[in-house]
């Protein structure tokens, strides 16, 4: 029964935290891939014609890029910065906020054939060379190497690259994989796929086709969010986003909250502990001291986990 509350309670809170938003469907059937940025604006990549589009959340056009090859879209977290990588053109593009090009970096004239790109701030770049099996940190300022480490791994299915803390992360359509820069393995896991990282703060986010995980280096792989009729899932630091039957979905954490901090008392009881024989007081006194016990040692840490496992719900039926 205590399943069942939680369970409902679930339900409620994520079916409230739910909301359409007013983006034309004839641009989301048609869409590829679907980014967010952390002030709440939307990315359509379109791959039919390589168009690369930005949206308000009320679906007003705020800019457009039209792309002659495939390009890879690494992340949107920086609107005044958005980084895209073409293994067909061999070069990196910078976006402003307005969808101009910034800067162009090609990689042809300085290296082999690069598998994937990885931006990690404004002036440094992680490369995947396939020709030399080599990760090269390259500073495009100044246009110097700063290093390069021999990376002998399998460049198949290859959808994303992340260099963080001395660890370096692969993600194919498959698994993702964890390696030190000596080129040691330290995780692998499967992943049905795998579309590219975000990482927040210390934490790595793997979006996936229709799910969202983290990982973590104890427990793995942990999904955060998934919705098994969405075709494209994406975040911010406020909401999730999916995109199904045409229709653009928010899950806003923050109602979520809210919504478990108005339910909460109606949702979740204390089971009562039965009475007991005591031999140091009457079997009233005894059940209210195992409560008042239990209730210190039993912290919400299934309400608590609302947050990152709100999307699980998904698979029972919203």
């Amino acid at each position: 029964m205590k399943f069942l509350n939680i369970l409902f309670f679930f339900l409620f809170c994520t079916a409230f935290a739910q909301k359409t938003l007013p983006l034309d469907t004839l641009k989301l059937k048609e869409a590829k891939d679907m980014l967010a940025d952390d002030y709440g604006n939307l990315y359509i990549y379109r791959n039919k014609d390589f168009s690369f589009t930005k949206y308000d959340s009320l679906g007003k056009q705020l800019g457009k890029m039209m792309l002659t090859v495939p390009y890879k879209v690494q992340t949107v977290q920086n609107p005044l910065s958005v980084p895209l990588f073409s293994e067909n053109a061999q070069e990196m593009k910078f976006m402003d906020q307005n969808m101009n090009e910034i800067q162009k970096i090609d990689f042809k004239q300085k290296f082999g054939f690069i598998r994937m790109a990885y931006a990690e701030d404004l002036q440094q770049l992680w490369l995947l060379d396939d020709s030399m099996k080599r990760l090269i940190q390259y500073n495009f300022r100044n246009e110097t190497t700063i290093n390069s480490y021999p990376f002998d791994v399998s460049f198949d299915d290859l959808t994303d690259l992340l260099v963080f803390e001395t660890k370096v992360y692969i993600l194919t359509r498959k698994h993702i994989r964890v390696y030190t820069l000596k080129f040691e393995k330290i995780f692998e896991a499967p992943l049905e796929n795998g579309k590219r990282f975000r990482r927040e703060n210390d934490t790595i986010l793997v979006v996936a086709g229709n799910s969202i995980s983290r990982y973590d280096p104890e427990k793995g792989m942990i999904k955060v969010f998934e919705d098994p009729e969405a075709q494209i899932v994406d975040k911010n630091i406020r909401s999730y986003f999916a995109i199904k039957a045409n229709k653009l979905y928010l899950y806003s954490l923050e109602k979520i909250k809210e919504t478990k901090q108005q339910t909460e008392p109606d949702s979740v009881q204390k089971a009562p502990v039965p009475a007991t024989e005591n031999t140091s007081g009457t079997p009233e006194q005894k059940t209210e001291a195992d409560q008042k016990t239990s209730e210190e040692k039993e912290p919400d840490n299934v309400l608590q986990k609302l947050m990152e496992e709100a999307a699980e719900v998904q698979a029972v039926g919203i």
